[in-house]
């Protein structure tokens, strides 16, 4: 790549050429970006100091939590920063780099979402044999292959963009680099590398989705023989778990299962996976549950507890 590249660096054009805009845009991400750390991070420190919480669920959660950190993490504070820069710059190693982190931790993030339905599917489906086949060294292994799965992921989509020669132009349509964006700046036939992209991030996101989707068939049938308690509390985790999986597979579908091209909705689509999500996931998948806020009760030395709803 060293040897027929000429670009150094990429400029982002990022939401607006406006500086004004641009301010309000950086102080709102920070915002959402603190919001962000501390919910995510008040997640994962409740779970690990919880007594309580030594359920699968909540060692998925606390991993999700700070999945979502790192996540959000790879963009925002890049998006911040620029927003107060005449020229927003990234390095081409940087650019190929923040490529990299991205898919690592929304491969992860992916992967644990279905390994999250699983334990939701052994939970209702098998209650008697759940501490047996979700023991500590299962979910431990479970936890490890998503992070493999994700560095997998990233290893690949990362390698299809590193071989690429960049010649110019080295402007950017976006506010992170990206696989699609970054793709149109090279200067070589892209179309079996685009081609390729696809395949590797539709096939994780076939694959992850058919196994929420048998996951949650599979409860919904069983749940004809629960009471009406059984029901209203499987529908309740169940619901904010299809939530948050809704929120992120639906924009990542968006952009990257279609072909290699950029439209002008992709920056807008871009925040919701990668701010949204992360911002809403301790407000539809932990505050809601009463465990989670009476363990939050107890970390902060409040007295009393909550009733689940």
């Amino acid at each position: 790549m060293a040897a027929t590249s000429n670009v150094t660096e990429i400029i982002f054009l990022g939401f607006s050429q406006n500086r004004d805009a641009q301010k309000v845009i950086s102080v709102l991400f920070l915002l959402l970006y603190v919001a962000i750390l501390l919910g995510n991070g008040l997640i994962v420190v409740t779970i690990m100091a919880g007594k309580g919480l030594t359920s699968p669920m909540y060692l998925f959660l606390s991993y999700l939590s700070f999945v979502e950190i790192c996540y959000c993490s790879v963009t925002a504070p890049k998006l911040i920063l620029d927003s107060f820069m005449e020229r927003k710059v990234i390095s081409l190693k940087g650019c190929i780099t923040q490529i990299f982190f991205l898919h690592f931790f929304g491969g992860t993030e992916i992967f644990l979402l279905t390994v999250m339905a699983y334990d939701r599917y052994v939970a209702i489906c098998k209650p008697l044999h759940y501490t047996v086949v979700m023991n500590r060294r299962v979910c431990g292994l479970l936890v490890g292959v998503a992070w493999g799965g994700g560095l997998l992921h990233s290893v690949g989509q990362t390698f299809l963009i590193f071989q690429l020669p960049f010649c110019g132009p080295k402007v950017l349509d976006h506010y992170f680099c990206d696989v699609h964006p970054v793709l149109k700046l090279a200067c070589s036939d892209t179309f079996l590398v685009g081609v390729l992209i696809v395949a590797n991030g539709g096939s994780i996101s076939v694959v992850s989705f058919t196994g929420l989707l048998a996951s949650y068939l599979v409860i919904l049938r069983s749940l004809r023989t629960q009471t009406s308690e059984g029901w209203r509390k499987a529908l309740s985790t169940c619901a904010s778990h299809l939530a948050v999986v809704a929120l992120f597979f639906v924009p990542c579908s968006f952009v990257y299962m279609r072909p290699c091209v950029t439209l002008p909705a992709d920056k807008i689509v871009a925040v919701f996976y990668t701010v949204v999500t992360p911002l809403l996931n301790p407000v539809i998948y932990s505050f809601r549950n009463a465990e989670v806020k009476n363990a939050l009760r107890r970390l902060m030395g409040w007295k009393g507890s909550w009733d689940e709803k």
